[in-house]
This record gives structure tokens, C-alpha cells and sequence, in this order.
């Protein structure tokens, strides 16, 4: 027996054509169900207000919920603000409590767009949201946009570039070394170019970090750098996304963690808000996490303070 339609064949990540979108409804698409999920969340973060207003009004339920969230959330967390206009506008709520203790509405007040809806008495957000938020804009906008895509980064917190490679035993690496590698790391060796690591000075800490690799994420980094502190590991793996991992007091208590990757339905309030500040931006999260407030990209993209090389044993 054939499996029956949803009437969403062939629809992928790109649901901006309306026409199309009112095409297949009118031929019996269903508004509530696709092979990707619901039709109006994923509307909601990828699609046009126009094709969001066309399944606003056909679906029984603007508010269902799927994953946890509203397509409200959705447009909000995704930075859709004409979208969040449309869902509103068709009856969703924007104070509907949410993952974190957190509604649509109020995480909007912490985003470029908080006077996306009208606010009711008594909403607000805390002086320490309020601050996170100010950070935020000012750590993204201090890195801005670049291509960080096979870069490894530990930023640690509360520990200078010197302490850091003091820690980890590494030692000095020669000129004419470092300038062979940079010409083409992807060209040398990778047993060598992973020993080779930088480290710069930011106020709050420190940033190690390697454009080609993943040498910083790695265990028995992460677990010295962070002896008695915090320590933040990304890598920006090219075929998989981007990977992080948590070491605290010489431990890692966290792996296989997704910065960058907007609210999860288990966060804590603090995590959603920090999800959302930084989503899509694994960098500017990871820095956040250990307090770094690096004033530019160049702890990340180089030339670092100090070039060095790890000891055999790592």
C-alpha cells in the first residue's frame, strides 16, 4: 500500500515562494504536517511573511507547539521580524511562556527588534539580562563576520597568554617555522601543524587558538588550561558544524555541545537567553561563556601574541 501524500514533496529548506506554497494547499497539502516537521515553524525561521500569514490562517492552532516552542519563538529566535509581525497579527501569542521561563515576546526585548510587540505593564527585562544583552551587541559587532570554518579556539577565563603557555609546557616556536606553516597549513604535516598552537591576551582571560585545526578542543588541553578557572573549547569542524566542550578545574564536564546553535527545550533561563544572543555566532558564544570581551578578531584569526609548540605528550 502507498504511503499517502502530505502534499510537501519535493519542499526543502526554502519556503519563500508563496505562490507555490498556496498552490499545494489549494491542491490538499497539509498545514499541520511535513516531512521536515510543522510546515509553520519551519515557515517561521526560513520562509517569507507572506507563505507564514498563508499557513497562519489555514492551521487550527497558531500556537501549537513543536520541539517545545511556538512558530513564534521560532521567528523571534531566528531574527524574522516580519514573520514574528505576521504569527502576531494571525493571533499567536507573544507572552505564551516558553522553554527557560522565557516567552516570545520578552527574549524579543533583548534583540534588534525590541519594540517588536507591544509590551504589557510589568514586563521587563532584569538589570543582568539587560547587561548580557549590551555585551552581546558589543562582542558580536567587535568581531564581526569572518569565515572561521576549521578553527579551533579555547578561551579561558581569568588567565593571561603567558600563564597559558606556562601550563601547558608548550615552548616558543621558531620564524621561519611559523612562516613555512601559515603559507599553507593544509600542505604540512598534520602530526606537526596540530603541536603548533597560538595564544593571545584579552581582557578577561585568554584566547588559544588554531585557524587549521583542532589542537585546542582537545582533552588534555583543555583540562591544563583550566586547572583552577573556566575553559571554553569550540571547534568549527568544516564537515559536521560547530563542536564545543566545557572544562572546569581541570576537568571537562561538557562535550559534544552545539554553540552557536540557538535554545535547546532542557536550558536554564541563562542559557536561553545566551543561545539567542548568540545565535549563529560560535565564537562570539564561546567568549561570552568564559567572560572574555575581546575588543577585536585578532585572537582568533591572528597573528597571536605568541606562537607555540605543545610538548610530545600532548
Amino acid at each position: 500500500m502507498a504511503a499517502v501524500s502530505d502534499g510537501w514533496a519535493g519542499m526543502g529548506w526554502d519556503w519563500t515562494d508563496v505562490n507555490d506554497v498556496r498552490r499545494r494547499l489549494g491542491e490538499g497539502a497539509d498545514p499541520e504536517q511535513w516531512s521536515g516537521g510543522r510546515p509553520l515553524h519551519h515557515a517561521a525561521a526560513f520562509g517569507a511573511s507572506e507563505v507564514v500569514a498563508e499557513l497562519a490562517g489555514r492551521v487550527a492552532d497558531v500556537d501549537d507547539v513543536e520541539n517545545g516552542v511556538t512558530a513564534l519563538w521560532e521567528a523571534v529566535v531566528s531574527r524574522k521580524p516580519e514573520n514574528a509581525r505576521a504569527l502576531a497579527a494571525a493571533g499567536a501569542d507573544p507572552w505564551r511562556l516558553s522553554i527557560g521561563g522565557w516567552s516570545p515576546g520578552r527574549l524579543s526585548l533583548a534583540g534588534p527588534t525590541p519594540g517588536l510587540f507591544a509590551v504589557p505593564e510589568g514586563i521587563r527585562l532584569t538589570d543582568t539580562e539587560r547587561a548580557a544583552a549590551v555585551e552581546a551587541h558589543r562582542l558580536t559587532t567587535a568581531l564581526g563576520t569572518f569565515d572561521y570554518d576549521g578553527t579551533g579556539l579555547a578561551c579561558v577565563a581569568g588567565i593571561g597568554a603567558a600563564e597559558a603557555v606556562h601550563r601547558l609546557e608548550a615552548t616558543p616556536v621558531e620564524d621561519e617555522v611559523i612562516d613555512e606553516l601559515l603559507e599553507d597549513p593544509y600542505e604540512y604535516d598534520m602530526d606537526e601543524s596540530l603541536q603548533i598552537i597560538g595564544v593571545t591576551s584579552v581582557p578577561g582571560g585568554c584566547v588559544v587558538t588554531q585557524p587549521w585545526g583542532y589542537a585546542p578542543q582537545m582533552p588534555e588541553v583543555l583540562t591544563r588550561l583550566a586547572a583552577d578557572t573556566l575553559c571554553y573549547g569550540l571547534y568549527a569542524n568544516p564537515k559536521s558544524g560547530n563542536q564545543g566542550s566545557i572544562a572546569r578545574h581541570g576537568s571537562v564536564e561538557g562535550w559534544d555541545l552545539h554553540p552557536g546553535g540557538g535554545p535547546d527545550e532542557n536550558d536554564t533561563s541563562e542559557e536561553v537567553l545566551a543561545a539567542y544572543l548568540y545565535h549563529h555566532n560560535a565564537v562570539a558564544y564561546a567568549c561570552a561563556f568564559t567572560g572574555l570581551r575581546l575588543a577585536d578578531r585578532r585572537a582568533v584569526v591572528g597573528p597571536p601574541d605568541v606562537w607555540v609548540e605543545l610538548p610530545p605528550h600532548d
